[in-house]
């Protein structure tokens, strides 16, 4: 039994879950400097304001997508008693 060991399909899916958030995570970070940059390269300019906010947006819905979807699989973890 060594480190990265899978045991059983929870543990399987536990570590792969983890792994996933820590991914998405770093996503949403460069994601949202991205969105940063773009605002302060904008310098007042109206589409590149647009697309910033456009930016920003998506970086918020996708942040919104993510916690509902880890959500959805610790319901059903939940319910399934695998928790």
């Amino acid at each position: 039994m060594g480190i990265g060991c899978v045991n059983d399909i929870t543990n399987l899916v536990n570590s792969v879950l983890r792994t996933t958030a820590y991914i998405f995570t770093a996503i949403v970070v460069v994601l949202f400097v991205v969105a940063g940059i773009l605002f302060l390269t904008a310098q007042g300019a109206p589409e590149k304001l647009a697309t910033a906010r456009s930016a920003f947006l998506w970086g918020v819905v996708g942040v919104a997508v993510g916690i509902i979807a880890y959500s959805i699989v610790l319901i059903v973890a939940g319910v399934l008693g695998a928790t």
